[in-house]
């Protein structure tokens, strides 16, 4: 019996060790095994959280001393009852058929959910409505690429409100290898710790930082859209971007870096176990909102998802990417405990390049400040000496004769190289600014570039083309315009849900291209369903703020307060866009138990405030709460079915703190795939909606 190091690991929830093997001569994987049952956070009884984790821990020593196994190289005990190990084929098989594992399965890399470019918008500000509490008293956890604590985003200019009550973790101190101390973490950054063992130390590239420290910059673009500060001034190279503000600027924020950089890029990630490992560790922390931007697969439930099952039980709003593989691939997160998180398009920053006696041609542009009457030159026209024009009209690096470029507007095409790249490149050859033309159908994008920039379509690239060769010295203007509002609609990237699944993922959508960021080398646009996530990341903690919330109350008011996305609606936008409201005092409101219930088979009718209804599934149950003060009398009506949906009852009065039960039902199966909305209003003005999605 591992008497020693049961006694070493009591204390904490998770367990960093040095990996070792069998003593076989056999191979062996790292893999990750779940015992049956729920760990500390879903515990029912009266025996403290230390005994039970003490049990479960001399259960995992049983299991290991059985197959003869080495020491693990991560245990957990709070979000579940699991551990990762090395094993030979024959250890795992050996696992696999005893009865007290619930689940084994292979340490795995998954990606980030990011998309490396996508058109371009701007951030989001908080609805003016909850500035004045802004998300104090909450702690946003964020399983990412760490953060960068010296970033404008997370200074204290703003006051924070009230310290958390809850929030138990701490601040790592790794300044040899990761160059992070703990004074490293603040009153804004209030716990960091990372885990390592699962992707390995060894396939790190050189640059990454073993420590809490960002070196990729994803995870404090994330941090920054759930939780910057408030009313930063942004400034990128010679764009002045404007005031920025994080969703909840009062949030605290806690790091747990569990995705790395490898040397080829292609093999950049999260390693499952690092994960689970870090789920674990905020559970015990006791986070508010846990934020994970990672993709992962479709239609099964994994050990990560049993972790945000865990996560759920201790009281955590668990929000998480859909994935970025658009029609390629169904939503991640397919559980129903996990708020899935699609992206919809952004407004658009817009420029102009206004043609002195000719046409004005609008595109992308991030760059606020104009650049005034300069001449345009082609760049195949300003080929340097020995550089072939085909060079020169990509704006390829060195590529530029400053001779002919001194002042001037280029006009490069997009393609094989970089698009920022192409504008420092005009900026080197002392160029003015830049017009970024496509020559194919494609996005156009408000990069932040080197010298303010406009990046035209392919259309209105050869219209400016034609005009330039009709004159001896074209000259142009750029001038910013502002946003564009386009109509709300779900990004192509975003990945949809599964129809034969039992839940309708995404659950809902928020911005997700082309947002204003923080990142390890001052600000850029991102986008992805990892943007959209933090979005909404921030949205739950504006909710919990308000101290009477609870976090069932919110995962019902995230989904039932959305902004409606008409066709895009159900498998591809979920229940809608989220947008920042009061929680209202009609809730669906589904207990923690029930949801491990779910996990067992026991698939009774959540409490969900969504319905996937099928053939042989044409009657489901919801039960709605009054969580308000006063008795409310509900009416319901439809709003966008075509098959004949029927509601029972459809109306009643629910006194405070207790419930209604109602059906919704359809007499035969559809012919084809339906939509719509169940709203139930009160006559004090409340509305609550409920997204249903029939197929065949």
């Amino acid at each position: 019996m591992r008497a020693a190091a049961i006694a070493a690991i009591v204390a904490a929830s998770t367990l960093v060790a040095v990996p070792s093997h069998a003593e076989d001569d056999d191979s062996t994987s790292l893999h990750l095994v779940t015992l049956r049952g729920p760990g500390t956070a879903g515990r029912q009884g009266a025996a403290a959280p230390d005994v039970v984790a003490q049990r479960m821990l001399a259960l995992q020593a049983d299991l290991l001393d059985d197959i003869g196994a080495g020491d693990p190289v991560y245990q957990w005990t709070t979000a579940l009852n699991g551990f990762a190990v090395e094993l030979t084929e024959a250890q795992h098989e050996a696992l696999v058929g005893d009865d007290r594992v619930a689940l084994v399965e292979e340490n795995a890399v998954r990606p980030l959910a990011r998309v490396a470019s996508a058109p371009a918008g701007s951030a989001t500000r908080p609805d003016r409505r909850a500035d004045r509490t802004g998300g104090a008293g909450t702690v946003i956890g964020f399983v990412d690429t760490g953060i960068d604590p010296a970033s404008a985003a997370f200074s204290e200019v703003a006051a924070l409100g009230r310290t958390p009550r809850r929030f138990a973790g701490s601040c790592t101190d790794a300044p040899d290898d990761g160059g992070w101390a703990e004074t490293d973490c603040s009153a804004k950054v209030v716990g960091a710790q990372f885990y390592v063992d699962g992707f390995g130390a060894d396939a790190l590239r050189s640059a990454s930082a073993l420590s809490p420290r960002d070196t990729d910059g994803h995870g404090t673009a994330s941090a920054s859209i759930a939780a910057g500060t408030s009313d930063v001034a942004v400034r990128s190279g010679q764009h002045r971007l404007g005031r920025f503000s994080g969703v909840a600027p009062r949030a605290r924020i806690a790091v747990y870096k569990a995705c790395w950089s490898a040397p080829d890029p292609d093999d950049d990630g999260c390693a499952t176990a690092d994960l689970v490992a870090a789920i674990d560790r905020a559970t015990s922390d006791r986070v508010d909102v846990l934020n994970l931007s990672v993709g992962g697969p479709s239609g099964t439930i994994d050990t990560v998802e049993r972790a945000l099952l865990g996560a759920t039980e201790a009281g955590i709003v668990v929000t998480a990417a859909a994935g970025n593989s658009g029609s390629a691939a169904y939503a991640a997160h397919p559980s129903p405990w996990v708020i899935t998180v699609g992206a919809s398009m952004s407004a658009r920053r817009v420029g102009a390049v206004v043609a002195a006696n000719g046409p004005r041609l609008e595109g992308a542009m991030a760059a606020t400040a104009p650049v005034r009457p300069a001449p345009l030159v082609l760049g195949e026209d300003a080929a340097a000496p020995g550089v072939s024009r085909a060079d020169a009209a990509i704006c390829a690096p060195g590529s530029l004769d400053a001779r002919k470029v001194h002042e001037a507007v280029v006009l490069c095409e997009r393609g094989d190289v970089a698009r920022v790249e192409k504008s420092m490149t005009v900026r080197l050859a002392d160029g003015a600014g830049m017009v970024l033309v496509n020559t194919a159908a494609g996005s156009t994008d408000a990069d932040l570039h080197a010298v303010p920039t406009v990046h035209l379509s392919a259309r209105d690239g050869r219209a400016l083309r034609a005009w330039a060769s009709d004159r001896r010295r074209p000259e142009v203007r750029l001038v910013s315009v502002g946003r564009e509002r386009a109509p709300l609609r779900v990004a192509r990237f975003s990945s949809g849900g599964d129809p034969t699944w039992s839940v309708i993922k995404p659950d809902l959508v928020a911005p997700g291209t082309g947002v204003l960021a923080a990142t390890t080398d001052g600000w850029d646009v991102v986008s992805g369903t990892s943007t959209a996530t933090a979005h909404v990341s921030g949205v739950a903690a504006l909710l919990l703020s308000h101290r009477r919330n609870t976090p069932a109350e919110v995962r019902s008011a995230l989904l039932t307060s959305t902004t409606p996305i008409g066709r895009q609606s159900g498998l591809r936008g979920g229940t809608g866009q989220v947008r920042i409201s009061r929680v209202p005092p009609i809730a669906y409101l589904v207990d923690p138990r029930h949801y491990r219930g779910w996990l067992v088979g026991r698939r009774a009718d959540l409490d969900l405030p969504q319905a996937l209804m099928r053939t042989g599934r044409l009657v489901v149950r919801r039960t709605i709460t009054n969580t308000g003060p006063r008795p409310l009398w509900l009416t319901t009506h439809l709003v966008g079915f075509d098959s004949p949906v029927h509601i029972t009852p459809s109306a009643g009065l629910v006194r405070p703190g207790r419930t209604m039960t109602f059906t919704i039902s359809l007499p035969a199966a559809p012919r084809a795939t339906d939509k719509g909305t169940v709203a139930w209003n009160s006559a004090h003005g409340d509305e609550t909606r409920l997204a249903v999605v029939i197929t065949r």
